[in-house]
């Protein structure tokens, strides 16, 4: 039995933030239905990473809404919205990445939807918070990352603002509005109160930035000061950093100079010995390095740091990183088959309970697919 399993969750999320929460709920147990307009449903469904489509959906749809249930319904349509109030009567979590204020249109604010329902876990998720100038700004993960100062930890001193290649605000709220559900649940169990969980893309890059943004708190304000070449982290000291081999790429994390000096036979490095060194000549030692290691492949590095346990690992490009054990023996994807026979390959839910993997082959759905089962299991009772 998984931990969730007897937990109705309505979903009214779109994109990405929401229903990435919503899959780990599904993963876990919930039971997931998403609430979409009849027709062309949610509009994630044609957001295409890479054009990849499987059939109707883009593939980004499929990998972020597995193992849910799809119910069509017209909010400005006073039955279809009689309905959703009735679900949401039953539901034990309502979760949404609207604008502030669009569910209060409906009538599915917090306010409104406690007096129907005084158990259930409202949690939402905002772009900038439900006050102040960027309240009504479009909550979307590269604007969210450019304005949090996170562009400017990435790259190499003197490239221009670099923001991550993945959608790390959208994944981190939704994880981060996970975390308010679980606990609100939590809270329930003890008190039979709801809840009214919020969080927002800002909050969350913030949040992810939580060391950084102490130190920028607490070092007079300046700025970070990303390495001239190789650079890692903008507030660590060398030799923190990506350095080119003779035949691909090592990553160094921090440790001791003197120590790494002897065991790579690095004459030039061994006068920087001092703990202050690495911050202070941060660069010109990470100049040293690149020219030292640039002579001999990566495994032959691996080869002479790894048993001396200095803390290092070769950069894997996906192909490289897929075909390896180290991915293997995880057993991170899973095959999900769909409606017509088209199979795609995943990754599963990285929580083990129990030492059980969390799987669930169960497809995306199609819009409105659960609408008839829905009715009668849950509405025509």
């Amino acid at each position: 039995m998984k931990p969730l399993e007897g937990l109705l969750v309505v979903e009214f999320g779109i994109y990405l933030a929401a229903p990435s929460a919503g899959l780990k709920l599904a993963d876990l147990g919930a039971r997931v239905i998403k609430i979409e307009p009849p027709g062309r449903g949610e509009p994630c469904r044609h957001l295409a990473i890479k054009h990849l489509f499987v059939g109707r959906d883009s593939l980004l749809f499929h990998t972020i809404n597995r193992n849910k249930e799809s119910y069509a319904a017209n909010l400005k349509d006073p039955g279809d919205l009689e309905k959703v109030k009735r679900l949401l009567a039953r539901a034990d979590v309502l979760t949404h990445n609207f604008r502030p204020g669009t569910m209060e249109k409906f009538g599915l604010g917090w306010n409104e939807v406690r007096q129907l329902n005084p158990r259930l876990v409202y949690a939402e998720i905002s772009g900038y918070g439900a006050e102040g100038p960027w309240r009504n700004k479009p909550g979307q993960d590269l604007l969210a990352q450019s304005v949090s100062g996170l562009t400017w930890l990435s790259g190499d001193a003197g490239a221009p603002p670099t923001p991550m290649g993945i959608a790390v605000a959208d994944i981190l709220c939704g994880s981060h509005l996970l975390q308010g559900i679980l606990a609100a649940l939590l809270r329930r169990s003890k008190t039979g109160r709801g809840a009214h969980v919020e969080v927002s893309l800002l909050e969350s890059v913030l949040d992810f930035q939580f060391e950084v943004l102490t130190t920028h708190l607490n070092d007079g304000g300046r700025p970070p000061q990303r390495a001239r070449r190789g650079n890692a982290h903008a507030y660590l000291a060398a030799p923190y950093g990506v350095y080119a081999t003779a035949d691909g790429y090592l990553a160094l994390a921090m440790g001791s100079l003197d120590r790494l000096a002897k065991l790579i036979d690095c004459e030039e490095l061994e006068r920087f010995t001092g703990s202050e060194d690495g911050f202070a000549h941060r660069d010109e030692i990470m100049e040293i390095l690149a020219r030292h290691l640039a002579q001999r492949t990566t495994a032959e590095w691996l080869a002479l740091l790894e048993p001396a346990d200095v803390w290092c690992a070769e950069v894997l490009d996906y192909p490289r990183l897929v075909a390896h054990e180290g991915f293997r023996v995880l057993k991170m994807d899973q095959q999900v088959e769909l409606a017509g026979g088209s199979k795609i390959r995943t990754l599963r839910c990285p929580i083990r309970i129990d030492g059980e993997r969390l799987t669930s082959p169960r497809p995306a759905p199609a819009a409105g697919e659960h609408n008839e089962i829905i009715d009668k299991e849950l509405l025509d009772a």
